[in-house]
């Protein structure tokens, strides 16, 4: 079996958390390389810009960035212009246009560009979309909460512009739902609130519809206590699935269960799979860039009445002011 050299761009929370361990546990990846100024992972070269990494070491052939959307495209469109193959962590870049230039250009050169949504990998994904196959979508309710104190603990960036705030989360919900639906769905309305010290929403509600009818409402949350919600139950001519804990769980009617529960972070094998189709990808080098998420996102700010909220302190960053 051939083993492929990867280089992690952004060693922060995410790729400590997943991508350093799903590409150990891997047997297609290497981890050879980081670019990181805060400091890398031991027992393997660090450098402190992509330029460095890119001079330094032609031999690694794939890059997979793990930094802030907003800083992201500078860095992949290099690495593709260097020959190198890329990942990018969802969401996969600050603004539309710049993904699209990103597979512009990978297909161009005949490189692989992985645009990655974990949440499509999580374990009941493909069992529910097999389910809504054919089904008649009457609504859908999904209820996306999760405590920012807990699981983007002192992350500015995700309240900078680009950063998406309650999005970043959400548009793992979009992901699935626009995996799952045989149907596609498109905003019709939301209400966003917004601290009044961030640049991004902490809440939302989004409504969205489909061609015969099919409604979706969304309850968006980055305040929510205790364990996350990460779920979406939809209503069908045919009974009504739950799709809970991220993906992971599935029921039908309230019936038996089926797949694997998470346990905090909650997101370990989604990893290994997006790693495992990066493998496939460049086999085949072709890419794979799906952006209907990332459209809902954008279309929420777009048609989205904004709200002011309570101002918000991060209790991670609390000592620094």
């Amino acid at each position: 079996m051939t083993v492929t050299d990867v280089a992690i761009v952004g060693v922060g929370k995410i790729a400590r958390d997943q991508h350093v361990p799903a590409i150990e546990a891997s047997g297609d990846f290497r981890l050879a390389a980081t670019v990181s100024r805060s400091g890398g992972v031991d027992g393997v070269d660090n450098f402190a810009t992509l330029d460095a990494l890119l001079a330094a070491r032609p031999d690694i052939p794939a890059i997979s960035f793990c930094n802030p959307p907003q800083v992201r495209y500078a860095g992949a469109r290099a690495a593709l212009e260097a020959g190198r193959h890329v990942m990018l962590e969802k969401p996969p870049g600050a603004s539309l246009s710049e993904v699209h230039d990103l597979a512009a250009l990978a297909e161009a050169r005949g490189l692989t560009l992985q645009a990655t949504w974990h949440s499509r990998h999580a374990a009941s994904v493909a069992a529910a979309k097999a389910f809504l196959a054919g089904r008649r979508i009457r609504l859908v309710r999904i209820d996306w909460k999760e405590d920012v104190r807990v699981w983007h603990p002192g992350q500015q960036w995700i309240w900078q512009a680009g950063g998406l705030g309650v999005f970043d989360p959400a548009i793992n919900a979009f992901s699935i739902l626009t995996e799952i639906l045989p149907v596609p769905v498109h905003v019709t309305a939301a209400e966003l609130r917004f601290p009044v010290n961030c640049e991004t929403p902490i809440a939302a509600e989004v409504e969205m519809a489909g061609p015969r009818g099919e409604r979706v409402l969304a309850a968006l949350d980055f305040l929510h206590e205790g364990d996350p919600m990460w779920r979406q139950v939809v209503e069908t001519d045919a009974g009504t699935l739950t799709l809970d804990q991220g993906g992971a769980i599935m029921s039908v009617d309230g019936g038996a269960q089926q797949g694997e529960a998470w346990s905090a972070p909650g997101i370990e094998g989604e990893y290994p799979s997006l790693y495992a189709r990066f493998a496939e990808l460049l086999a085949a080098r072709t890419c794979e860039v799906d952006l209907r998420p990332m459209v809902l996102v954008a279309d929420a700010f777009t048609l989205g009445r904004r709200v002011d909220a309570p101002a918000f302190v991060d209790p991670a960053l609390a000592g620094d002011r």
